[in-house]
C-alpha cells in the first residue's frame, strides 16, 4: 500500500509503528515519518471499530496534509474516515468539537462563520455603532484608543485564572490601554477612563461574537478554553472518544494550539488517551518567533528517526550543524554514485553578477545531467529559494535581487475580497476542474447579498448551500438559468474572457437580487470598482508562470523557503538574504564550516531554522549563493573537500 516492492521499514520506523503509548517522535528531513504514521493507521484500521466505541484522532496543520492522508490510505481504511474517528486540521478539530458546541450552548444558535476575513468585514460595519451603558465620551475614548494605537480590532479575549482578560494578540500580553503619542507629548488616560475603555472593549467583542456570529480563527481557541474552563468534564469525554491521538508536524503548532492539545489529551499525565506527537523541532518556521522554540517539551519517551532517504551523506553532513536541536542525520539516499560524486556547491557572486547566480545553478545541473548523475526527467523539481522576498536595498539582498521579475502571483485563495473583479482573478488555478472559479463566483454573489443585508427566515446570512436551496425551492425555473450562467461564467474565465464575464455578472446581479425583493444599493461600489490599484492584472488562462527560469528545456522554480517547506527537490539553490541586520553567511558562519549551532540570539535561531529547512530539500544537488565580500570575510577557509566553490563574477 505504502512502499514500493524493493522498499522496507527499518528498525527505527518499526519501533515507532509498533509503539502505542504516549510518546514523541523526532525525525529528520526526508525520513518518511508520515509514511510510518500511515502504516500505523493502516494496521489500526484492521482493529476498528474498537470494542469500547472509541476512535482515533489524527491532526495536522494544513488541509493539504490532511488531503494527502486521505489520498494515500483512504480507500484502504473505510472505517478510519468515519465516526467516531476524526482526521482533520487542528483548526477544524477545535471548531467542531469545542468552539461551535460551546457557542451553540451559549447563544442557542450556530455561528455565522469562523473566518478571519468575514470577521473583519463584520467589524468594519458595526465599529461605529453605540453600545448601551456607555456615555458618548466613553465610547469616543475607546475608539480613539483603538484607532490611535493602530490596534484596530486586533485585540483578543483571553482567560487568566478563569477570569476574562483582554490581550493584544493570541499568545500575547495583556492589552495596555494608553493614549497614543502625539508629536512629543504623551497624555495618558486616567484610571477611570482606562477601566471604562476595558469595559467597552469587552462588551464590544462579546457583542460581535454573540449577536453577529462573526468569529475570528483566534476566537475559536478562546471559546474552546471557555468550554474546558466551565465544563471540565469535556476533557474526559474527548479522551474517551479518542483512544489514540496522533499529531503530525507538531513543530508547526503555535503556543495556543500546543497548550490546548496538552490540556485535553495529556491532562498532566492523567489522560486515558495515548497521545503521540510527531515532527521535527528543527523545522519549526511557522510559529512566528524563535522565542517559541521551547514550546514543544519532549516526553519521557522520545523516539527518533535519524535516517533520511532524501539526503545523501554529503548533504546530510552539511545540513546537520544547522539544527537548533542537535539530532544526527544519517543520509541514506540510495543512489550511491551520487553520494560519491556530487559535493554541495557554493556559488559566489558580486553586485554585478547577482542575476547570474540562478543561470549558473542551471549550468551546474545540466553538467551533472550530461554525466548521468542527475536525471534528465526527475521526479522532483529544481528550485531556487530564499527567505526574504523584497528589500529595497542594493547592498542587502532579497529574492528579487537575484530574480528581479519575481512576483507574488501564487496567492492562497481567500473567501473574501474587496471588489467583484478580484474574485475572478485570485481563484485556485491549480485545480483541473471548474470547482475553483465556480466557488469564487458564488462567494462574490454571497458577498453582495451580505452587503445588502439580505437574510434568511432565521435572520441569518446566506451560505452557498442555503442560496442554492432557496433558488431550487422558491425559484426553480430561475435556478436552471442561474446554474447555466455560473457554468458559462466559469468557462469564460478559464478561456481568458474575464472582462466580458465581469460585465455579464454586473448586468445579471439585479435579476438575482430581485428574487429577494431587493435592488443594488450598498454593494454598488463593490460590484463596479475597477482594478486600478490591484497588484495584478487580469490574466488569460492558463497563466504563464513568471517565477520560473528556463534554459535549454530546463526549468527552475523560484520561491520562498516557507513555500518549499515539506517539499522534496532534485536540486536546491539556497540564496542568502538580509534579515535583521545580517545575511545567513555572516550569522551562521560556523555552521557552514561544520560546527553545531550553539548561539542564543533570537535572530540567530530564526536564521538557522530557515537554513535547516531550506538546505534539506534536495535529493541530488545542494547549492548556496553567497556574496563575494562575505565569502572572503567569513567563509574563505571553508573546507573545499566538502564544498565546491563556483565564482560567477569577473
Amino acid at each position: 500500500i505504502l512502499l514500493e516492492e524493493s522498499q522496507y521499514f527499518d528498525d527505527e520506523r518499526k519501533d515507532f509503528i509498533k509503539n502505542l503509548d504516549t510518546i514523541d517522535l523526532q525525525s529528520v528531513p526526508g525520513s518518511g515519518k508520515t509514511t510510518a504514521l500511515l502504516a500505523k493507521l493502516v494496521i489500526l484500521e484492521t482493529h476498528l471499530p474498537f470494542d469500547s466505541g472509541s476512535g482515533i484522532l489524527v491532526l495536522s496543520h494544513t488541509n493539504a496534509a490532511v488531503d494527502e492522508i486521505k489520498l494515500r490510505i483512504g480507500r484502504h481504511c473505510p472505517n478510519l474516515f468515519t465516526y467516531p474517528n476524526f482526521i482533520g486540521t487542528i483548526q477544524s478539530f477545535i471548531d467542531n468539537h469545542l468552539a461551535i458546541p460551546y457557542y451553540l450552548n451559549w447563544t442557542k444558535k450556530k455561528p455565522y462563520r469562523i473566518d478571519d476575513e468575514i470577521y473583519e468585514e463584520k467589524i468594519e460595519k458595526i465599529f461605529p455603532w453605540s453600545i448601551a451603558g456607555f456615555t458618548r465620551q466613553e465610547q469616543k475614548n475607546a475608539r480613539y484608543f483603538l484607532i490611535g494605537k493602530k490596534h484596530k480590532i486586533s485585540f483578543r479575549l483571553g482567560l487568566e485564572n478563569s477570569k476574562l482578560v483582554l490581550i493584544d494578540k493570541i499568545n500575547g500580553n495583556k492589552l495596555k490601554i494608553e493614549k497614543p503619542k502625539r508629536g512629543r507629548t504623551w497624555v495618558d488616560f486616567n484610571k477611570d477612563e482606562k477601566a471604562k475603555i476595558e469595559e467597552w472593549l469587552t462588551a464590544f467583542k462579546i457583542k460581535v461574537l454573540r449577536d453577529y456570529g462573526a468569529i475570528h480563527f483566534d476566537d475559536a481557541y478562546f471559546l474552546a478554553n471557555l468550554y474546558i474552563d466551565e465544563y471540565a468534564q469535556i476533557k474526559t469525554l474527548l479522551q474517551k472518544r479518542f483512544s489514540f491521538v496522533f499529531v503530525d508536524e507538531m513543530q508547526d503548532m503555535d503556543k495556543h494550539q500546543y497548550d490546548l492539545l496538552e490540556e485535553i489529551f495529556h491532562d498532566g499525565g492523567s489522560s486515558v488517551s495515548k497521545y503521540q506527537r510527531i515532527g521535527d523541532k528543527n523545522q519549526a518556521i511557522f510559529n512566528g518567533s524563535a522565542k517559541l522554540d521551547r514550546i514543544w517539551q519532549n516526553r519521557s519517551t522520545t523516539l527518533q528517526i535519524t535516517g533520511s532517504y532524501r539526503l545523501s551523506s554529503k548533504n546530510a553532513a552539511v545540513v546537520k550543524p544547522f539544527g537548533l536541536n542537535t539530532i544526527g542525520i544519517d543520509g541514506k539516499n540510495t543512489n550511491t554514485e551520487i553520494d560519491d560524486t556530487i559535493n554541495p556547491h557554493m556559488i559566489v557572486f558580486d553586485e554585478d553578477s547577482i542575476e547570474q547566480v540562478i543561470p549558473r545553478f542551471a549550468e551546474i545541473i545540466i553538467r551533472f545531467q550530461e554525466k548521468g548523475l542527475i536525471p534528465l526527467y526527475p521526479k522532483y523539481p529544481f528550485k531556487a529559494i530564499a527567505w526574504r522576498k523584497f528589500i529595497d536595498d542594493n547592498k542587502n539582498f532579497s529574492l528579487n535581487n537575484y530574480w528581479p521579475s519575481f512576483e507574488e502571483t501564487e496567492h492562497k485563495p481567500k473567501i473574501d475580497y474587496q471588489c467583484l473583479i478580484s474574485y475572478l482573478i485570485a481563484f485556485d488555478k491549480k485545480t483541473e476542474t471548474l470547482a475553483g472559479i465556480r466557488k469564487h463566483i458564488l462567494n462574490a454573489i454571497l458577498k453582495i447579498i451580505r452587503m445588502e443585508n439580505i437574510r434568511d427566515n432565521e435572520e441569518r446570512h446566506y451560505t452557498k448551500d442555503k442560496l442554492i436551496n432557496f433558488l431550487i425551492n422558491d425559484h426553480f425555473e430561475f435556478y436552471d438559468e442561474f446554474k447555466l450562467k455560473i457554468y458559462q461564467w466559469s468557462i469564460g474565465v478559464i478561456r481568458g474572457n474575464t472582462k466580458n464575464v465581469v460585465s455579464d455578472i454586473r448586468q445579471y446581479i439585479p435579476k438575482i437580487l430581485l428574487k429577494f425583493g431587493e435592488t443594488i444599493d450598498k454593494s454598488s461600489s463593490f460590484i463596479n470598482n475597477e482594478l486600478e490599484n490591484f497588484p495584478i492584472s487580469i490574466p488569460t488562462y492558463p497563466t504563464e508562470k513568471v517565477n520560473i527560469y528556463k534554459s535549454d528545456g530546463l526549468e527552475i522554480e523560484i520561491g520562498t523557503i516557507h513555500s518549499a517547506k515539506g517539499q522534496t527537490h532534485t536540486a536546491t539553490l539556497y540564496l542568502e538574504t538580509f534579515y535583521r541586520g545580517k545575511h545567513e553567511s555572516d550569522r551562521l558562519t560556523e555552521q557552514f564550516k561544520g560546527s553545531n549551532f550553539i548561539q542564543t540570539g533570537i535572530y540567530d535561531k530564526q536564521s538557522t531554522k530557515m537554513a535547516y529547512v531550506g538546505l534539506s530539500r534536495p535529493t541530488h544537488l545542494l547549492c548556496f549563493g553567497v556574496y563575494k565580500d562575505r565569502f572572503d570575510n567569513y567563509l574563505n577557509e571553508i573546507d573545499e573537500n566538502i564544498w565546491e566553490i563556483v565564482r560567477v563574477y569577473q
